[in-house]
């Protein structure tokens, strides 16, 4: 392990990447010394409030960038095949980290480490020339965390193969790249669906830098409920997606598609802010839609309301 903190390193353990938020978070010592709280929009939010690509998905990735910045994101959360891409038509990512926070903005979290759980030990280590790949661009771009998904998707996926292929990542993410990889749980998987399974998978792992990426669709999808959110440390959450589901469509049969602008659907959207801010969360809050309805409309306007709606979902809860 690297004895050397860099800048990435120090980052972790706030909100953001860069220099308008290189104190990022509100850490339980700063409040015990009176020190000002750190907001975020305008004072509103005490989280970055940044946007998930695929919120915008058909838009070119660098109109996605320039429209984050230009509507008034904190920052952006991307999609590796969006860098995969970039890459291969020539672009330098370390560049366009560079310009990421150029426009002031940065990069929590990039999605994702896919396939990188297979069943056995040969398929995993198989697996790693890949996964080694999505590690080194996210970390070139910028960013703080990437996301390991526990897939291939199985019903019987094994909890405890599973935190050793996290503890794996962990160290490969850690050592050779210096990025944290985040476990994510997804809520239509068959095998890890639930708060509960990947509480299991990360505390496992037995790494002090383990820690999770949620989601309220999620939390939802997999009936989990949100109200084990309690139990963790605000530390052990890496990345908050946001969004909220609609009342008219039972919850086993929604999909991503569904997701609409936080405060317009049945999600207890403000209780859940509140209990983040009460076990002390300080990373960011991503809009992550994948409505088609929102893909057809002008992406800035997307962004737009998008913003406005987590500006008056955050207020609305008091926090």
């Amino acid at each position: 392990m690297k004895n050397t903190v860099n800048r990435r390193r120090f980052l972790q353990g706030a909100a953001g990447g860069g220099v308008l938020l290189a104190s990022a978070g509100t850490s339980h010592r700063a409040m015990a010394e009176g020190v000002p709280a750190k907001r975020y929009q305008e004072g509103i939010s005490p989280w970055p409030v940044v946007i998930n690509t695929s919120t915008i998905r058909p838009t070119p990735f660098l109109d996605k960038i320039r429209i984050a910045a230009e509507t008034g994101w904190d920052g952006i959360e991307v999609w590796v095949n969006e860098l995969e891409r970039y890459e291969s038509e020539g672009g330098d990512l370390k560049a366009l980290g560079q310009e990421i926070k150029d426009r002031g903005l940065y990069v929590p979290n990039v999605i994702g480490l896919w396939e990188s759980m297979p069943a056995t030990s040969e398929a995993f280590e198989h697996s790693l020339e890949a996964t080694r790949k999505r590690m080194r661009m996210s970390a070139d771009v910028g960013s703080i965390y990437v996301a390991a998904i526990p897939s291939p998707d199985r019903a019987d996926f094994d909890l405890k193969w599973g935190a050793h292929c996290y503890r794996e990542l962990l160290r490969i993410g850690r050592e050779d790249y210096n990025i944290t990889v985040a476990f994510e749980f997804v809520g239509f998987l068959e095998g890890v669906h639930r708060l509960g399974q990947a509480c299991a998978v990360a505390v496992d792992a037995n790494d002090a830098e383990a820690c999770l990426i949620a989601d309220t669709f999620h939390l939802f999808r997999g009936d989990s409920g949100f109200n084990g959110l309690k139990h963790l440390r605000g530390s052990f959450i890496a990345n908050f997606h946001w969004n909220d589901v609609p009342g008219d469509i039972p919850r086993e049969e929604q999909k991503d598609e569904h997701r609409i602008y936080p405060g317009d659907g049945i999600l207890p959207l403000g209780q859940v802010l509140r209990d983040l801010k009460a076990i002390g969360y300080e990373r960011a809050l991503s809009l992550e839609t994948f409505n088609r309805a929102h893909w057809e409309q002008d992406p800035k306007v997307v962004a737009e309301t998008g913003l406005r709606k987590m500006r008056e979902c955050i207020a609305a809860a008091g926090v």
